[in-house]
């Protein structure tokens, strides 16, 4: 594969304000999740002729917390336009959204996001609305012979985060993604762990190739796979001497494909003009001022303080604030627990891994810093095993079962009692005699009669004690 043919990559992407209580232009409920379809709607977001849109205003004040954590310049006043579409989850044909041409403008424009010294630009901020949730029942947009829509979801707040083709692979892509979700769970602004509220237009271009966009990607690891196999395809097709063509393509998620959809449209084919019904309101220099002072702590400083007021590693900190709730658990153990770094350490290789090997959410996890603290207690204390500790998480994950109650029904106590993990070491010995002549060739050796003797015990044994009572017994 030609290392000339180098990728560009820019994102779009569209974030839920989830922390409106209303939709974006209506009174309705904005939490659509678990509701019957197409029970939480009005006039207004169903586009009927002479409904009126009223602007939600704290979704201005959260677009502008948002523009002001990436460092744009935000606009003297906000303007709405009309984006002309005619698909079937737009009722009214088009889309209240934001445009930057000639007399109108997006809300924010020329910031960044840093990924460490890398600089991914943000080239504009919108506010826009949501189009109504298509949902096809009998397979995905690609297999299923009809589509149902659900207008709940039509309506609903959202910015659309838009950067420069700054993102050069599908690693730094993720951890752009990751970085940013940060910063808005951090501003209140999106709960991301909300099936949805965070989706992504992936552009792509190979040197030689037009650029091509794969539509509503859904979380940051399919936005990874989508540049890989993208990449991988247009580069393939540049070789072979066929042309890429600029397309819109979806991603199948279970067979990790991107399939062509329709020729990409321009934004001339959207017939952008202002929104009659919602004229521009000034943004003043006061009330930017007043939102900037009502900034919460952001991720880069979050990782700053951790690092210095807890000690703990700097990449320990960065994991934990990727995840603000995370974050949030370790700092409220930490009142209680003060191995700093050994909590940051269970947190991110046994309780978060644990997690993300499953395909879950932290907000799936049923564990509070109650359980985090007492699961610390126990094995600070020498109750049980590191190894022990490792067994019970998935139990005070899925159940919420405290770790003691645990620990006191299953007999998980650690076994600290030197001449009964002797008497055992002597039965290992006795079952596999030559065991002796073998470690006193080759010292490694007793690392697997540790084995045995740890399985003996049911994992209870403390390793470290096992192991010098061998060394100490077979005199290597």
């Amino acid at each position: 594969m030609s290392s000339e043919l180098k990728i560009k990559v820019g994102l779009e992407v569209h974030v839920h304000i989830t922390s409106l209580k209303t939709k974006l232009f209506c009174s309705c409920p904005s939490n659509y999740v678990n509701l019957d379809p197409n029970s939480d709607v009005c006039p207004v977001c169903l586009g009927l002729p002479g409904a009126i849109p009223v602007l939600n205003e704290e979704a201005l004040r959260k677009a502008i917390m948002v523009a002001l954590a990436l460092g744009c310049d935000i606009a003297p006043s906000l303007m709405f336009s009309r984006k002309h579409y005619f698909y079937p989850d737009m009722a009214k044909n088009y889309q209240i959204s934001q445009y930057d041409g000639p007399g109108t403008a997006a809300i924010a424009k020329n910031g960044a996001v840093w990924l460490g010294e890398k600089k991914i630009r943000i080239r504009r901020i919108n506010i826009e609305e949501d189009p109504a949730k298509s949902v096809y029942p009998t397979g995905s947009i690609l297999t299923s012979p009809y589509t149902l829509l659900d207008y709940n979801r039509s309506g609903i707040g959202m910015l659309e985060i838009v950067t420069e083709p700054d993102i050069e692979d599908a690693k730094e892509a993720k951890s752009f993604l990751d970085k940013l979700k940060s910063i808005l769970e951090h501003l209140d602004v999106c709960d991301c762990s909300i099936e949805g509220s965070m989706r992504a237009d992936v552009n792509i271009s190979v040197t030689g190739g037009e650029r091509v966009e794969v539509k509503n990607v859904g979380s940051p690891s399919d936005v990874k796979d989508v540049i890989e196999y993208e990449s991988a395809r247009q580069r393939a097709a540049i070789l072979q001497g066929l042309k890429v063509q600029r397309e819109t393509r979806h991603w199948d998620s279970d067979r990790k494909v991107t399939v062509s959809s329709r020729v990409k449209e321009t934004d001339e084919d959207y017939r952008y003009f202002p929104d009659p019904d919602l004229p521009p309101l000034p943004i003043t220099k006061e009330y930017i001022e007043r939102v900037k002072e009502t900034l919460p702590e952001l991720p880069d400083s979050r990782i700053e303080r951790l690092s210095k007021q807890y000690g703990i590693s700097k990449y320990n900190a960065t994991v934990l604030v990727m995840d603000k709730a995370l974050a949030d658990l370790f700092e409220a153990a930490s009142a209680e627990v003060k191995d700093y770094e050994r909590l940051s350490n269970l947190l991110i290789n046994d309780y978060l891994r644990w997690i993300n090997d499953r395909n879950m959410k932290l907000s799936d996890s049923k564990a509070t810093p109650k359980h985090i603290v007492q699961l610390m207690q126990l094995l600070d204390s020498g109750v049980i095993t590191i190894k022990i500790a490792k067994e019970i998480l998935p139990t005070i994950i899925l159940e919420g079962k405290m770790p003691r109650e645990i620990v006191d029904e299953l007999g998980l106590t650690r076994v600290s009692d030197e001449k009964l993990i002797e008497t055992i070491i002597e039965e290992v010995i006795t079952e596999e005699p030559e065991l002796v002549t073998k470690v006193k060739k080759d010292p490694k050796v007793a690392n697997y009669i540790v084995g045995k003797v740890m399985r003996k015990t049911g994992k209870r044994a403390d390793p470290k004690l096992v192991n010098e009572l061998i060394r100490r017994k077979l005199g290597v």
